[in-house]
């Protein structure tokens, strides 16, 4: 569990590069997904909505701070997890099924999809990591590649909108023919997904 003064930094991870309304426009969306900043070591979980933590059955204590790898099931699972790790080095965006651990010690498949959200200035820095994810049953996993394509717009249009009162400015509009590649089924995310003018996210790639 991360002390006071280590809380407090984490949570300026968020609120340095957005608007200070940023935590609460992201608790308000039901969608399953983490937020992560490279930069702080240990690359720690610094925002987890609350589908993640009604999913997984955790407290947002037991989470913040933490990193993601606290869910992955290694022995089983090592050759996903490089896989992220690999996305992480690289700043690419990866989509896969994991085998996770919820705290109860259950396990669950999930369709897991990563991707780098970028400074708004033009540096070119990566800033987070988004990484989102929903319960696959086994005998679904082919079916809903397609339906996590959909969500996965909607998530961020509204994180969009709700970040920034729906200004007409945005370009937000881009994000739903972007994000979706047909021929690949979803496997990667096109440049400039949605740009967020308080700094926020830029472009998923």
């Amino acid at each position: 569990m991360a002390s006071s003064d280590d809380r407090s930094a984490l949570a300026q991870s968020l609120t340095s590069g957005y608007s200070e309304w940023i935590a609460e426009a992201l608790d308000e969306l039901p969608e399953c997904f983490l937020i992560t900043d490279p930069a702080i070591p240990g690359h720690p979980i610094v925002f987890a909505s609350r589908g993640f933590l009604a999913m997984e059955r955790y407290a947002m204590d037991e989470v913040f701070g933490r990193n993601g790898r606290i869910f992955q099931v290694s022995a089983m699972e090592r050759r996903s997890v490089m896989e992220i790790r690999e996305a992480v080095r690289e700043e690419w965006t990866v989509q896969i099924s994991l085998l996770n651990y919820c705290r109860d010690g259950a396990l669950h498949w999930i369709l897991f999809h990563m991707c780098p959200v970028f400074e708004a200035a033009g540096s070119g820095r990566v800033v987070h990591f988004l990484a989102a994810q929903v319960p696959v049953p086994p005998r679904s996993r082919a079916r809903s590649r397609s339906r996590w394509c959909g969500g996965a717009t909607g998530m961020m249009l509204r994180a969009c909108r709700n970040e920034l009162q729906m200004d007409e400015d945005l370009g937000c509009s881009r994000a739903e023919e972007s994000f979706v590649d047909e021929g690949l089924g979803c496997s990667h995310a096109e440049e400039s997904f949605v740009e967020m003018r308080s700094g926020g996210i830029v472009s998923i790639s």
